[in-house]
């Protein structure tokens, strides 16, 4: 089976082929563009660097957030293009659960934590089961950095750019382990193992109905005036 994974829900962007459930391609974009001129040309490198075509893939998949407004929309409007092009299955991924999987298995209480402007974080934790299936604990949650509170006697590791970012705050408050900034982004690779999962458990998304993760209210917000005339 080949799946193709992307990833634009925050200020990188993300591709990944995979076979069955080995990593054919895998690359992470970190440049000052708009998604929207990144995602398609890296999806069709993709495909010229693995010689591998759109209509030959199996199954697509897609973060589909919480993270950047813009960033979502894109993702998910390419994803919902390719379902519609190819009729082939889909699967939606949380951005919270794929940053999860960059520490790697792990037997602590994984804490991930992605930028979410304003002064905020999106917020998730998980933990891997003894099968090694990483499950999710509690539901996604957008606060102040202040605001993070773990269980001071369970270790935790904390990663995500939010991590990175605010990682003074966050050991302030406990004693907490927060990853390489290198490992701050999601990648592509991650959506892929996480899809394949879902698809196994054949969680799908209907093209017509499924819609991004935003977690809180637009950031295009308009102003009001200081002072009324």
């Amino acid at each position: 089976m080949l799946t193709l994974a992307f990833d634009s829900s925050s200020k990188t962007t993300s591709v990944a082929l995979l076979k069955d459930e080995h990593i054919i391609y895998d690359v992470l974009i970190n440049v000052a563009l708009n998604h929207s001129e990144v995602l398609m040309p890296a999806i069709d490198q993709a495909c010229i660097r693995t010689g591998i075509k759109i209509d030959e893939i199996d199954l697509f998949a897609c973060t589909l957030g919480p993270g950047s407004f813009t960033g979502l929309r894109i993702g998910a409007s390419t994803l919902k293009g390719f379902m519609l092009a190819t009729g082939k299955p889909a699967v939606g991924i949380s951005s919270l659960a794929a940053l999860a999987l960059n520490t790697g298995v792990s037997s602590k209480i994984i804490c991930s934590v992605m930028d979410a402007g304003r002064g905020q974080v999106y917020v998730a934790n998980f933990h891997y089961k003894d099968n090694r299936i990483l499950m999710q604990i509690g539901e996604d949650q957008v606060l102040n950095p202040l605001e993070i509170r773990q269980d001071k006697d369970k270790e935790v590791i904390f990663v995500g750019d939010g991590a990175v970012k605010y990682s003074d705050v966050i050991r302030g408050n406990q004693s907490a382990a927060v990853v390489f900034p290198h490992q701050q982004y999601i990648r592509a690779s991650s959506v892929g193992v996480l899809a394949i999962e879902k698809y196994k458990r054949n969680e799908l998304l209907d093209a017509q109905t499924f819609v991004p993760l935003y977690l809180r209210s637009a950031d295009a917000l308009v102003k009001k005036p200081l002072f009324n005339n």
